[in-house]
């Protein structure tokens, strides 16, 4: 059995044993009881210059690479959201071309077929986020002049989403949050873009835990307030909303608000701390899925769903709740910088040849922490190949100094 030594968060090492490999099997058929898109992250280039502020250069056939995994699990993909780092170094340019890109390898999986994808379309299998990070909030304009920037800034990303052929996610805005006055401003803003959009979107509701920026979103800091605003807004538009993405980490609200959504209008559930019992559901409702966590433990999350395809719930929420303690742990606060656990996780099962994320992010979380993801992985079943993973984790202790 493959050993190595751990680093505790006192200083001291422990010895850690890791499990034999686990083998989830990919879908024999399209998954079909429970709609699910796992937020994938981005890969830079090695050699790039990786620091805060820097334009974004990836390694495109690692990025794009990572989206066939994903879909081979039978899994849509949510692409150029806060997982591919917007807002945390994925600037506006970098950002259209992951969105074109991801979008022709979509229509090349829609064109060849295999058996995890069969029957479903572009917007089926990647869904990508527009928003307004081209604007330069220090020289945003106050009052309807912001309003109308922000209206524009969402068309343009609006058209280079729907051009590209993914489903759109409206992303929360760090311009409207600065510019609105009140629940008002933001009826007004989204109305026009819904009154526009020529095929339903998600609707993305992001906590201040993610993104610190958007406290008061829909014009109240009082998340009941906020909620009358964002479900008045949905019945208006019904016909132009396929589902909302909303991630508060609160189950009950979850839970309240999916009841309250008019017919035809699903919830993706953005809990990476609850998902298990959100996507189980509770007899009348369930939560579909659009989850940064799924990115990390996408093959137990399609077995997952292919057991509630079969009808075997149980076994399906045991699954989820083999990984629950490594999606808590990858989000634990601050939360904004889960995305290093997913991009460490990719490293150690070998989907990218660094442990780099552009931005620096890379340095997010310590190395305590980072060897606890490798352990919880490890439990879950979600190591490919764990002597591999195993001397790439020995390769970063050292060079971090842990047994030196």
């Amino acid at each position: 059995m493959t050993s190595l030594l751990l680093p505790d968060a006192d200083g001291g090492t422990r010895r850690y044993t890791l499990q034999p490999a686990r083998a989830w099997a990919r879908p024999s058929a399209p998954l079909a009881s429970r709609h699910a898109y796992a937020a994938a992250h981005v890969i830079p280039e090695a050699t790039a210059d990786n620091t805060p502020g820097a334009p974004a250069r990836l390694d495109w056939d690692a990025t794009l690479a990572y989206r066939h995994e994903l879909w081979s699990y039978g899994l849509g993909v949510a692409d150029a959201m806060d997982t591919a780092q917007r807002g945390m170094g994925l600037d506006w340019a970098a950002t259209q071309q992951l969105i074109k890109r991801s979008g022709a390898e979509a229509a090349s999986v829609v064109s060849t077929g295999n058996v995890a994808t069969a029957g479903k379309s572009v917007r089926d299998l990647v869904a990508c986020g527009a928003g307004t990070d081209q604007l330069d909030l220090d020289s945003l304009p106050a009052g309807a002049a912001g309003l109308q920037a922000v209206l524009e800034a969402y068309r343009e990303q609006i058209a280079v989403v729907s051009e590209a052929g993914p489903k759109v996610i409206l992303m929360a805005s760090r311009a409207l949050a600065r510019v609105a006055r009140g629940p008002e401003d933001y009826l007004l803003v989204y109305s026009a873009l819904l009154q526009e959009v020529s095929e339903p979107v998600i609707l993305h509701w992001l906590g201040t835990m993610f993104d610190p920026a958007l406290a008061g979103y829909w014009g109240s800091d009082d998340v009941s307030v906020a909620t009358e605003t964002f479900l008045s807004l949905i019945h208006e538009h019904a016909d132009k909303v396929d589902g909302v993405k909303v991630s508060l980490l609160d189950a009950a609200h979850e839970v309240a608000l999916r009841a309250q959504l008019p017919a035809g209008v699903g919830l993706y559930t953005g809990d990476d701390f609850n998902y298990p019992e959100l996507i189980d559901g509770d007899g009348t409702h369930h939560s579909d899925a659009l989850l940064g966590i799924f990115a990390a433990i996408y093959p137990a999350a399609s077995v997952a769903l292919q057991k509630y395809d079969a009808g075997e719930s149980a076994e399906a929420r045991a699954i989820l709740d083999s990984t629950r303690e490594l999606g808590k742990h990858i989000f634990s606060a601050p939360t904004f910088y889960y995305k290093t656990g997913i991009a460490f996780m990719s490293w150690l099962n070998g989907k990218q040849a660094g442990f780099q994320m552009v931005g620096g992010l890379h340095s997010g979380r310590s190395v305590v922490h980072l060897a606890r993801t490798f352990e919880l992985a490890d439990q879950a079943g979600l190591l490919r190949d764990p002597a591999f993973a195993a001397l790439r984790m020995s390769d970063f202790l050292r060079i971090n100094g842990v047994g030196a």
